[in-house]
């Protein structure tokens, strides 16, 4: 029985990517303080995104879909295929999984599953592709799941912030904390937590090419070798240079088998700021 395999937008998935697995999207919101909202991604390019973040003294509220919407999605990707299965963004960072399962009970199809990839940007992309890949292979709905859970294991989150505004915008970090960390150069870099899907804060480095380095580092620390089975997912807001110098980095002393370079969300990058830099494997 085929299998649909719907994801949101916070995956950051390149549309040819999306369109090379046919996997659909399925748009979260985002509200800036003057009331206006936007579909992430359908209406919000990143360029806009990054523009209004930047004139708003407050961060943009994200939700999730609505019931509704995911239920129109859900019969939709029904239509298409015998089962879907929504692959969504970290019950740790969004109530998106909350509400796909909420409206995966009202539609009550048992053809409708739900898989949280405690994770996000790419690294819930990631999973969406590896999901794909084994829906085509003519693998069972049981099966993948399965194979998804495990992956989940190994998976590995690692951001770091340019500038603290946005922590500061959203209550996380004073002012004059805030204030001192850009002064000095502090730069924080994240692990994401595989138990439950939230960032922890790893270490703290002075200087942007020193995050860069050193989060080239903890991928060989944390992942160690079966590079060439591997994907790796790049994103960022506004700093394509600096994912390029990531990629290159990370090309040159590992080689993994697949790479890509990719906008942040909204969703995901209301947090990080101008300059947040992301790698998934």
């Amino acid at each position: 029985m085929a299998i649909k395999i719907l994801t949101d937008t916070s995956c950051d998935l390149p549309d040819e990517i999306l369109d090379q697995y046919q996997i659909e999207i399925i748009p979260l919101r985002v509200t800036f303080a003057n009331g206006e909202t936007y579909l992430d991604r359908w209406e919000l390019s990143p360029e806009l995104f990054v523009k209004k973040m930047a004139a708003s003294k407050t961060l943009p509220k994200t939700s999730a879909p609505d019931p509704s919407t995911f239920i129109e999605h859900f019969e939709k990707g029904l239509r298409e295929a015998g089962e879907v299965l929504f692959i969504s963004l970290s019950s740790g960072l969004s109530s998106t999984y909350e509400i796909a399962q909420m409206a995966r009970r009202m539609l009550g199809n048992t053809k409708v599953r739900v898989f949280d990839t405690l994770s996000a940007s790419l690294g819930t992309g990631i999973i969406a592709v590896r999901a794909a890949q084994m829906a085509a292979a003519g693998l069972s709905m049981d099966e993948i799941v399965k194979r998804l859970e495990s992956i989940l294991k190994s998976k590995l989150t690692i951001f770091t912030l340019n500038t603290l505004e946005n922590v500061v915008k959203g209550g996380r970090l004073r002012k004059i904390e805030g204030l001192a960390g850009d002064l000095l150069h502090i730069k924080p870099i994240f692990l994401g937590n595989n138990d439950n899907g939230k960032p922890e804060l790893f270490e703290k480095v002075r200087g942007r090419g020193k995050a860069i380095k050193r989060m080239v580092e903890i991928l060989g620390e944390k992942i160690g070798s079966d590079w060439e089975n591997r994907i790796v997912g790049i994103t960022h807001v506004h700093c394509l240079s600096d994912a390029r110098q990531l990629a290159q980095l990370i090309t040159e002393r590992y080689n993994p088998g697949t790479l890509w370079i990719s906008d942040m969300s909204a969703t995901i990058g209301t947090y990080a700021g101008e300059g947040g830099l992301m790698v998934n494997i």
